[in-house]
Parts: structure tokens; sequence; C-alpha cells
């Protein structure tokens, strides 16, 4: 049976062909971990979860990472402003570590209700400073980096003279470059497009490392370059997340790894798309998040009633993965009538005695099902 993956690189459907088949590699991004799961975090949790059991229902030898973000994650996505783990530690006065493990928690505990099977390995970024330092130091010496004031930023503009910067995105780099030629000694990087490999900590920033440049802390996207090719080697097959992760967390990925290894590591880039609520996304940053323990006790001025996991999770998969969703009350309350007839014939079919010759022509039923998916 052939499977059929939309690659964003390629903006195709591609035939689906493992590098090293019955192995497959699969990378996703997790959550940031400084706050409860929402639905939006549900939505790429649930999809790749679908990935997975059907590369595995196919026979395929599946390796899924999905990591936790706990450190290097700043505000507004940028290289500048307070680590997101660091400003809910300091507001609830507790330790970084702590505010992590808790919401780690949580997470674990509703995706397992949700039906979301467990990835292989689940790294931490804050477990793989060791990897990450190696990992800015090859770009270093491959000249795609600079140092400065015991930061290191990545060069996009000289990159993007050997390689593509934007190739994913389909972002105009040249027009990126030139707005932003340079900053005139308003910032320690050379031009506002380039972004942080390593970040020199300030005074009173608590999560912080020694590193050959500083006592800091690694860039946000440096994470996923270098626990992707630890646990899936330097080329794997799949590399998924939301489509809001596209720019620049995904474009800044492919080039540090480009940069660092001479070759892209990615065969495959999947990206599902936003949960909305009114048509804007569904985010922390926005402040327009209902949790899923609000979901499940229905504890929200915007829900109605509590939904059960199960009709969240079937609200998610009735739309095309690449498909918005825009939230309501009245869409899950189909939702959950939707799933309550497909369980109710579910059930009646496992009451049915099978004759001994069939009305229906039934060969070939199960291959087009396969096909069809």
């Amino acid at each position: 049976m052939k499977l059929t993956i939309y690659n964003t690189l390629s903006r195709k459907k591609e035939v689906f062909v493992p590098l090293h088949a019955p192995n497959v590699g699969m990378y996703v991004c997790g959550p940031t971990v400084y706050g409860d799961g929402h639905l939006g975090h549900a939505r790429p949790a649930i999809t790749f979860d679908i990935l997975f059991r059907f590369l595995i229902h196919l026979g395929y030898k599946v390796r899924y990472v999905r990591n936790i973000t706990d450190v290097g994650h700043l505000e507004n996505d940028a290289d500048s402003g307070e680590d997101k783990i660091a400003k809910k530690a300091r507001l609830d006065q507790l330790e970084p570590m702590e505010v992590v493990q808790y919401y780690v928690n949580r997470y674990h505990k509703a995706m397992e209700m949700l039906n979301v099977l467990p990835p292989s390995i689940e790294p931490h970024a804050s477990g793989h400073i060791m990897e990450q330092i190696e990992f800015v130091q090859k770009i270093l010496d491959n000249g795609f980096a600079y140092e400065s004031e015991g930061s290191v930023y990545f060069d996009v503009e000289k990159y993007n003279k050997t390689y593509n910067y934007g190739k994913l995105s389909g972002r105009n780099v040249e027009e990126m470059l030139e707005s932003t030629r340079n900053l005139d000694g308003q910032s320690d990087k050379r031009r506002s497009v380039d972004f942080a490999l390593w970040k020199k900590a300030s005074p009173e920033h608590i999560m912080r490392w020694k590193a050959p440049w500083s006592q800091g802390f690694p860039g946000w996207h440096m994470e996923c370059s270098a626990m992707g090719t630890k646990y899936l080697g330097a080329e794997f097959d799949i590399h998924g997340g939301g489509m809001d992760l596209m720019f620049p967390h995904h474009e800044c990925e492919i080039a540090q790894s480009t940069a660092a290894l001479g070759k892209e590591t990615v065969k495959y880039w999947m990206h599902n798309n936003m949960i909305t609520i009114n048509g804007q996304k569904m985010g922390k940053s926005l402040g327009n998040f209902i949790t899923l323990e609000e979901f499940f006790t229905g504890n929200h001025p915007l829900l109605t009633q509590a939904f059960s996991p199960m009709t969240v999770r079937f609200f998610i998969l009735q739309a095309q993965y690449r498909s918005t969703v825009d939230f309501s009350s009245e869409a899950l309350q189909a939702s959950e009538k939707g799933l309550s007839r497909l369980m109710e014939g579910y059930t009646r079919l496992l009451k049915l005695t099978s004759a001994a010759t069939s009305t229906e022509e039934t060969a070939g039923l199960r291959e087009k099902c396969e096909e069809a998916m």
C-alpha cells in the first residue's frame, strides 16, 4: 500500500518512501510547558498520533520523537525578552523546573485522556545543552554564524548566498535583507533577520549554562536541530508541527542543520493548520485559548457544557489536518452527536451475525478503504 504525504517543502503530494525502510524517523515539535495545554496543542498531538498509528499499521518500525521545550523560548518568539518558563517561575515564586514538571505532568494526563500514544522518545531542551553547544560550534566553524558580546547569531545573509533561506515558508529573503541591512549599534546582532543560536544571559536570567562564549542559554530554534539529529540521525523522514511554526522556527531549523551538516536533514515536512476562535488563531500569547481541562469540565464562559476527551478528538479529526478548525460550542455539540452515532453503529455491527453467503460484493473493500486513506 502506498502512503501519500503533502510535503510543505515541495508544496505537493509525494509518495512516502522511507530513507531506511522498514525504519521511519519522525520528529514533531511539542509544547513549551509554562501553562496548561489547550485545543491548539491537542491538534498537532492528535494529527501526528494518527500518522504514527498508521505508519505502524503499515508495518514500519517508527521512532517518534516529540520534544519538550523548557528553556530558550522567549516572549513573542523573539531573540529578546524574558524566557516564558522563567517568567512563570518568577510570578509563581517557584523553581523553573517545578513549573516544567507540573505542566509536563498535566500535558501527559491530557494526552492520555485524548487517547494520544506517547512518543518513542520525549527529550527536554534543558537536558541537551551540550549537544546544542556542539551544534552551535559546528555552525561557527563552517562560517555561517558570528559571536557578538557573548551571544552567537546565525548570519542569514551569508547563508543565503550559498543556500536558500526562506524555501520552506516562501519568504522573500532579499527584501528582508534589504530592509534590515544595518542596525547601527542598536543591537548586538548585525541584522534583525539574523537569529540567536546562543544568548548571553542577563544578570537576572535564572536559567543559564556555561559555554565557550558566555554563561547563557540556547536559542529557541537550536533544540530541535540538535535533538532531532541526535535521536534520528543526520537525515530522517518526517518533521511535523503546527503551521504557525513554519516561520521562523522551522525555517531556522533548516538553515541551522544545513549550515552545520552541509545538507538538509528532513525529507518530508508536514504542518497541521490552526484552531481558530472567531477567525483568530487560538494561543496562549493571544489570551484567547481554552484549556483542555476546561473543555473536559465545561468551566469556561464560551462553553455551554462539558465535552468528553473523545468528543474533542473527534471534533479535531472531522477536518482535514491542513484546514483550519473554527471553534464553537455548536460545532462541538455536532461532533458529540456524530461520535455518538458512529459508536452506536459500531456497537450494532458487533452484534450482527454474519451469513454464510453475502448478497453484496465484498472482495476488495479493505483495499479500497486503505487506498482512500
